[in-house]
């Protein structure tokens, strides 16, 4: 299950990116069971349980303590960034908008389980296999999509604004659009790509939400790798073997943030520290991973398309 990232690799929800999503999900099932929850996933652990990997079921479904694997800075991180994308959209359509992208969806239900306004067209992002193993697994489940849930089964890498059109997008119409943990994943140039592309897709109105790394200082990647590969030997021990460094890209890129500013959008940034003392969580103990610093980014497109 080891990989490296390369140019026109792939993936399932058990391997290399795609598994991610499943962790992400198996993340938000634990949380969505804690005391005091934030967040309420029901279709987390039935999402997990069908990609079938045995360690992540059983964390999942309650059945084996996340505490050696999943530790608590990882729930509360889940907590607070589903709720942040989860205020996000219901915001956008509390302002009217009626038309929502999320991309690399992945196992995400915000399309099944927000109360999305009638008539609100909800967007999916992904691999062909990711959406149709999703959307036949929630089917099966008996789940029925709570807005016009249209689907875009492409790769990022590919033209995937050609897909969305096809399925019914409408660049005219303000769009909520999120890119939730995915900008980690892509290189530097490819990020900046997508960036300018939702830029250019959005009406003004549009509205987005994302991640904005800060760039490293020197020697920040090397103790972020060091981090990462004590995660991988963990999960390693139990039989899933993930090179979580391997799948992320290191090094200086333009951050999220300012790009997006430059480029018309009137943006919001609350970091993670800061999320997690707003919502009455622990603050992050040993942050080899450099979390607390991320911001979460949202806002508005006030200027007209460049």
């Amino acid at each position: 299950m080891s990989s490296t990232r390369q140019d026109g690799d792939t993936w399932d929800l058990a391997s290399s990116v795609g598994a991610t999503a499943t962790m992400a999900a198996t993340a938000r099932a634990i949380a969505s069971r804690a005391d005091r929850p934030l967040i309420d996933d029901p279709f987390a652990e039935p999402l997990v349980r069908a990609v079938g990997v045995d360690v992540l079921t059983r964390l999942a479904a309650g059945e084996m303590s996340p505490d050696e694997l999943v530790g608590q800075a990882a729930i509360d991180g889940a907590k607070v960034r589903t709720k942040f994308y989860d205020e996000f959209f219901l915001d956008a359509t509390k302002a009217g908008i009626a038309q929502a992208v999320i991309l690399a969806s992945g196992l995400d239900s915000r399309a099944y389980r927000l109360p999305w306004p009638a008539g609100t067209a909800v967007y999916e992002v992904d691999q062909p296999q990711v959406i149709e193993f999703k959307t036949r697994t929630l089917a099966e489940l008996g789940a029925a999509p709570t807005a016009d849930l249209r689907v875009a089964a492409v790769d990022l890498r590919d033209d995937w604004p050609a897909a969305l059109r096809t399925a019914g997008f409408d660049p005219a119409r303000p769009t909520a659009w999120s890119a939730e943990g995915l900008l980690g994943y892509l290189p530097p140039e490819a990020q900046d790509s997508l960036l300018d592309t939702i830029t250019e897709l959005s009406a003004p109105g549009s509205r987005v939400a994302t991640e904005s790394r800060p760039n490293p200082r020197s020697g920040d990647d090397e103790k972020t790798k060091e981090g990462l590969d004590r995660i991988t030997e963990r999960w390693r021990a139990y039989g899933f073997d993930l090179d979580h460094a391997r799948l992320r890209y290191f090094g200086e890129r333009n951050e999220a943030a300012p790009y997006l500013a430059a480029r018309g959008w009137a943006l919001t940034a609350i970091s993670v520290r800061d999320l997690l003392a707003a919502n009455d969580l622990l603050p992050l103990k040993n942050d080899d991973l450099r979390m607390g610093g991320v911001l979460y980014v949202s806002g508005a497109l006030n200027k007209a398309r460049r």
